[in-house]
C-alpha cells in the first residue's frame, strides 16, 4: 500500500516535468502552420489607403483655385515639411561658397560651389554658365535623383546643364543627400526614418537641400527671375514637383519620371512605386496628393516627363490618368490647357532622362522662356568630366543625415516625471493624450474571429483564428493551454517579433516558456498583429508603414489598437480573470508597452524579453529603417522615450529581462 501512494505522488510530481519537457514538440508542430496569405494581407492594405486617398476638390473659378493653392502650400510647409525644424534654419539666407572655375568647353564656363543645408552639414553644387552673359539671363535648377557614388557627374547631366548654358540659360546643377560627394551608408535615405524619431519631419531636410538652389538662382544679378526652372530625373523628379508645387518662385517645372499619386502607388503595391522615406513623408498626404500638387502648379508651364517601359518605376501610361489627365481642367481654368503637357519616352525601355526626353525639355524651356534655339542637343559629349573633375569637396567633419539625427536627439529635454501619487496622475492622463496623437491611435473592434484550425490531443488544446478588426486590417493568432487546465484560467498574450510560425522554427528557447505558462495552469494567446508573422505584406514590409504615414497614419497606433482589441476579446471568449502581456524584441516591445499605456488597466503585467533600455538605442545602434519601419514615428523620442510610457502604464507592472544592447555585447 505504501508502496502504491509512493508510485502514484510520484507520478503527481513528475507529469507536469514530463509534459513540458513534450509540449515544446508539440507546440511546434502546431505553430508553424501557415494562418493567412500575405496577399489577403496587401488587398487589406491597399482597401485601407484607398479610403484615405486625398481628392482633387471640385473644379471652380481660377480667382478660388489660385487661393486653394495659397492654402495648400502654406499648410504642407508650415505642418508638414517644416515641422520640428528650427526657425532660424528655415529662414537662414542661402550661404554658398564660390571654389573656384574649371576648364570648360566653348561658349559656358563652369564653377565649383559648396552651400549649406542646415549647421553642420554641406553640400555641393556645379553652376554652368554662358560664356558671354548680357543682361538678364532664364535660369535652371537642376536636380539629382539616386545615382550612388557618381553623383552629378553622371554623363547625362553633365550633357543637359552644358546643353542649357549654351542655349543662354544659368544651370546650376545641386549634388543630392546621400549620393556623389555625399555618398555615405550614414546619410542613405532611410535615415530620414530617425529624423522623424526625433521629432524634424525628413521632409524638411530634403526640401531645405533643394530650396537653397532656388534662394541662390533668385539672389544671382545675372537672373531673370520671372525665368527660373527646375527639373531632374527620378529623385530629381520627385524634388522637382514638390518644390515647384509649393515655392511659387519656380516658373517651370519639368519632373521626368519621379511620381505619381498614392492611388497610382497603391495600385502597384507592395513592391512597385513606394519609394524613399521622403517621397511618402509623413503626413505629407493629408488633404492634398501628388495630384494636387501637380494641379496647384496651373497655370505655370509644366511639363511631365514619363517613359513608357520604364525598368523602375512611374511608367507612363500607368502614372498618366493621375496626374496629368486628372489635372488638365485646372489649367483650363486659366485659359491655359497648353501650359500643362506630357511627353512620354518610347525610344529607351528603361529608367533614364534620355537624348529624347532631354530634347523635349529643350523645346519645351525655348518655349517657356522666349528662346530661339534648336530643338537638337548639342553635341557635347566630348566635354563630360570625371568624377574627380567635378568634386568640390567636403568639411571632414560634415554631418550625415544619420549624424544630424542625433545631433537633435541630443537636445531633446522632457519634463521631469512627477514623483507624488496625485500629480502622478494627472500628469499621465495629460500624456496618454499626448501619446495617442503621436502614435495616432483609434480604437478598433473584433468583426470577425475565424476558427481556422485546432488540435485536441496528448497535452495540448489548441485553436487557431484569422481576426479581421473594424477597419478592415487582419490579425492571426493561436489559443493554447494545457488539456488539464480548467475553463477560466489566466491568460497570456504572447507577441513576437519573428511572428508565431518563425518563432516557433527559429526560437526554440521561447517554447519551453510558452509550455511553462500553459504548465502552470494558464491560457496562452500567440498573437500576430499586422506587419508581423503571416498578418504581414508580402514583399518589402518598409512600403505599406510608409504609405500609411503618408496618409496620416501610423503603423504603431494600428498594431497597438489591434493589440489592446484583441486582448479584450479573449479575456472574454475565454473567460480570463486577468490578463498579462509577455513580447519578445523591439518591434513587440513598442506595441507591449504603448498597448499598456493607452489601456492602462488591461494588462497585470508585461514581460519584456529582449528589448530596449531606451529609443535612443534606435538611433545608436542604429536600427534599420527598412527592418523596422514602424519604429519610426514623427515625434515618438522628442516626446517620449520608454521610462515614460512605462509610468503612463501604471498600475501594469512592467518586467524587463535580456535587454538587445547586452545580447549584442555578449556577441
Amino acid at each position: 500500500m505504501k508502496r502504491r501512494g509512493l508510485l502514484i505522488v510520484l507520478t503527481l510530481l513528475t507529469a507536469p516535468l514530463l509534459r513540458a519537457q513534450s509540449t515544446p514538440y508539440q507546440l511546434k508542430s502546431i505553430m508553424t502552420k501557415d494562418l493567412q496569405s500575405p496577399y489577403v494581407v496587401d488587398f487589406q492594405l491597399q482597401e485601407y489607403l484607398m479610403k484615405q486617398v486625398p481628392k482633387l476638390p471640385p473644379v471652380t473659378t481660377p480667382e478660388q483655385w489660385t487661393a486653394e493653392g495659397k492654402r495648400v502650400r502654406k499648410h504642407v510647409l508650415e505642418n508638414v515639411v517644416y515641422h520640428g525644424w528650427p526657425s532660424e534654419w528655415v529662414n537662414s539666407p542661402p550661404h554658398f561658397e564660390d571654389m573656384g572655375s574649371i576648364p570648360s568647353g566653348k561658349g559656358y564656363r563652369i564653377r565649383k560651389l559648396r552651400y549649406e543645408v542646415v549647421p553642420g552639414l554641406y553640400s555641393t553644387a556645379i553652376l554652368y554658365e554662358p560664356e558671354n552673359l548680357q543682361g538678364k539671363v532664364p535660369a535652371v535648377l537642376n536636380v539629382m535623383g539616386h545615382h550612388g557614388a557618381t553623383g552629378k557627374a553622371e554623363a547625362f547631366q553633365q550633357e543637359l546643364c552644358i546643353n542649357e548654358a549654351l542655349r543662354g540659360m544659368v544651370a546650376l546643377n545641386l549634388e543630392w543627400l546621400g549620393q556623389g560627394e555625399l555618398f555615405n551608408k550614414d546619410s542613405a535615405h532611410w535615415y530620414g526614418g530617425h529624423l522623424d524619431l526625433v521629432g524634424a519631419n525628413d521632409e524638411g531636410l530634403f526640401y531645405l537641400a533643394m530650396r537653397r538652389g532656388l534662394d541662390y538662382l533668385w539672389q544671382n544679378p545675372d537672373v531673370d527671375q520671372k525665368r527660373i526652372a527646375v527639373t531632374g530625373l527620378s529623385g530629381g523628379g520627385w524634388q522637382t514637383i514638390i518644390l515647384s508645387s509649393l515655392d511659387e518662385r519656380v516658373n517651370v517645372s519639368i519632373p521626368v519620371a519621379g511620381y505619381t499619386s498614392l492611388e497610382g502607388r497603391l495600385a502597384l503595391a507592395p513592391v512597385a512605386e513606394a519609394g524613399d522615406v521622403e517621397q511618402n513623408a509623413t503626413d505629407l498626404l493629408v488633404g492634398q496628393d501628388y495630384s494636387t500638387l501637380t494641379a496647384i502648379r496651373a497655370p505655370r508651364p509644366t511639363l511631365l516627363i514619363f517613359n513608357a517601359e520604364d525598368d523602375c518605376c512611374f511608367r507612363a501610361p500607368l502614372v498618366k490618368p493621375y496626374i496629368f489627365d486628372a489635372v488638365r481642367p485646372y489649367f483650363l481654368l486659366y485659359g491655359k490647357e497648353d501650359e500643362l503637357q506630357f511627353h512620354e519616352n518610347t525610344n529607351i525601355s528603361a529608367h533614364n532622362y534620355g537624348l529624347d526626353d532631354r530634347e523635349a525639355t529643350y523645346r519645351f524651356l525655348a518655349k517657356s522662356f522666349g528662346l530661339s534655339s534648336s530643338d537638337q542637343e548639342i553635341d557635347v559629349g566630348q566635354y563630360v568630366k570625371s568624377y574627380s573633375d567635378l568634386a568640390v569637396g567636403l568639411p571632414p567633419d560634415n554631418l550625415t543625415i544619420l549624424g544630424l539625427a542625433r545631433k537633435l536627439a541630443a537636445g531633446i529635454t522632457r519634463p521631469a516625471i512627477p514623483s507624488d501619487s496625485a500629480g502622478k496622475a494627472a500628469w499621465a492622463e495629460t500624456e496618454r493624450a499626448k501619446l495617442k496623437d503621436v502614435v495616432r491611435y483609434h480604437p478598433v473592434s473584433v468583426q470577425q474571429a475565424w476558427a481556422v484550425g485546432n488540435t485536441k490531443h496528448s497535452a495540448v488544446e489548441s485553436i487557431s483564428y484569422r481576426f479581421l478588426l473594424s477597419n478592415g486590417l487582419s490579425a492571426t493568432g493561436m489559443w493554447l493551454k494545457d488539456i488539464p487546465t480548467a475553463e477560466g484560467a489566466p491568460l497570456s498574450i504572447v507577441i513576437n517579433d519573428k511572428g508565431i510560425k518563425k518563432s516557433a522554427l527559429e526560437a526554440w528557447d521561447r517554447m519551453p516558456e510558452i509550455a511553462f505558462l500553459m504548465d502552470r495552469g494558464g491560457q496562452v494567446l500567440v498573437l500576430n498583429p499586422v506587419f508581423t508573422g503571416d498578418a504581414a505584406p508580402d514583399g518589402l514590409q518598409v512600403l505599406f508603414p510608409e504609405m500609411l504615414a503618408a496618409a496620416g497614419n501610423r503603423s504603431l497606433g494600428l498594431e497597438a489598437a489591434q493589440l489592446i482589441a484583441l486582448s479584450n476579446w479573449a479575456r472574454e471568449r475565454f473567460h480570463a480573470p486577468s490578463l498579462r502581456i509577455e513580447s519578445t524584441g523591439i518591434r513587440s516591445q513598442m506595441e507591449a508597452l504603448i498597448a499598456s499605456a493607452l489601456a492602462p488597466h488591461l494588462f497585470s503585467e508585461a514581460s519584456v524579453q529582449g528589448g530596449m533600455h531606451s529609443l535612443s538605442y534606435l538611433l545608436d545602434k542604429p536600427v534599420d529603417y527598412q527592418e523596422f519601419a514602424d519604429l519610426f514615428c514623427l515625434d515618438l523620442y522628442k516626446d517620449f522615450d520608454l521610462d515614460r510610457i512605462i509610468a503612463i502604464a501604471e498600475p501594469t507592472k512592467v518586467h524587463e529581462h535580456d535587454f538587445v544592447e547586452e545580447a549584442a555585447h555578449r556577441e
